[in-house]
């Protein structure tokens, strides 16, 4: 049997620091309102790079910190929700910077499960040991936002993280359960970049943006509903409990979510480590941007087992439980 391994972690910020008070420039808004609502305090933008450009950093991090070629990736993936085009895929675009030639690529776009879902898909193409992939998630969602609306513009940030994994036929770095949910139903609670169809017989009626979206209330009720679910049946599955959970990885969508998550769990908020008021929501990347603060904190080693959790648009949810 094959198991993943996660070998590197590496993410990467754009320089661009904009604050609560920044926003006030823009929007009818204020520190306190959004620290309150949302506990994000600060978000990332990029000035002149795009998804691309963040993803490949990411990647070429992952290549100099495990010390392997780029000749010996056999796959990429890119899960994202902001790609620079509809094609090339992002993926392509790293694979081509990077010169992995014998890597096929490709993106995945599950929103802000999008990093869980990449994995688990990167979990099953792993055939032989020493095999490689990289599996990265990267958005630039401020292209996304209509920064006059506060409901939406303050909530999100740009970034990317991943990581470099391998086959190996032995050891105990592996998957133990995974839990990937879609309700479908509710796919119009949490929209972004809806592309008007202006074709030369279209009746052009389309009132439709391409910015976000979003029924706070009906995501708020989703997550805190439906994740703790999530993460109950693949700790079953893995005949774990709560209590054998070193850290708990969730996609930093917004503050309260995550104290409420806790408590659902009936678990100290310690165990729920949080960057979303550095950050921001950052989609697909906030998974592998925290997890990759911890690798490098020490606060995540070798042996631990972790439980990463993504949910957002879709509605999707995203559970994985590993033994680091």
């Amino acid at each position: 049997m094959i198991r993943m391994v996660i070998k590197e972690t590496a993410h990467y910020i754009p320089k661009r620091v904009v604050n609560n008070d920044d926003l006030t420039m823009y929007m009818d808004t204020s520190d306190e309102w959004i620290k309150t609502r949302t506990g994000i305090e600060n978000r990332h933008i990029v000035t002149s790079e795009n998804t691309s450009d963040l993803a490949i950093k990411v990647a070429q991090t992952l290549l100099i910190k495990s010390n392997v070629s780029a000749e010996q990736i056999s796959f990429i993936i890119v899960a994202t929700m902001s790609p620079d085009y509809t094609t090339p895929s992002v993926a392509a675009q790293v694979q081509g910077a990077l010169q992995a030639s014998n890597a096929f690529a490709f993106d995945v776009n599950a929103a802000c499960s999008g990093f869980t879902y990449a994995l688990s898909i990167a979990n099953r193409m792993l055939s032989k040991p020493s095999q490689y992939g990289i599996v990265v998630g990267a958005e630039v969602l401020s292209k996304l936002v209509d920064w006059q609306d506060r409901t939406t513009a303050v909530l999100f940030g740009d970034g990317a993280g991943g990581v470099l994994i391998q086959g190996q036929a032995e050891g105990n770095q592996q998957v133990l359960a995974e839990d990937l949910v879609t309700l479908g139903e509710k796919s119009n609670s949490l929209k972004a970049g809806y592309r008007l169809n202006e074709n030369i017989f279209s009746d052009k009626n389309d009132t439709q943006t391409g910015y976000f979206e979003m029924v706070g209330r009906d995501i708020y009720a989703f997550a805190t509903r439906e994740v703790p679910k999530s993460i109950k049946r693949a700790l079953a599955r893995a005949n774990l409990t709560v209590n054998d959970i070193d850290k708990f990885v969730i996609h930093q969508a917004n503050g309260r979510i995550i104290e409420k998550l806790a408590k659902e769990l009936g678990l100290a908020k310690t165990l729920f480590p949080t960057n979303v008021a550095k950050y921001g929501n950052t989609s697909a990347a906030s998974i592998p941007i925290l997890l990759d603060e911890l690798v490098q904190a020490n606060e995540i080693t070798i042996g631990d087992t972790i439980v990463m959790v993504g949910f957002g648009g879709g509605l999707t949810v995203g559970t994985m439980i590993i033994k680091y």
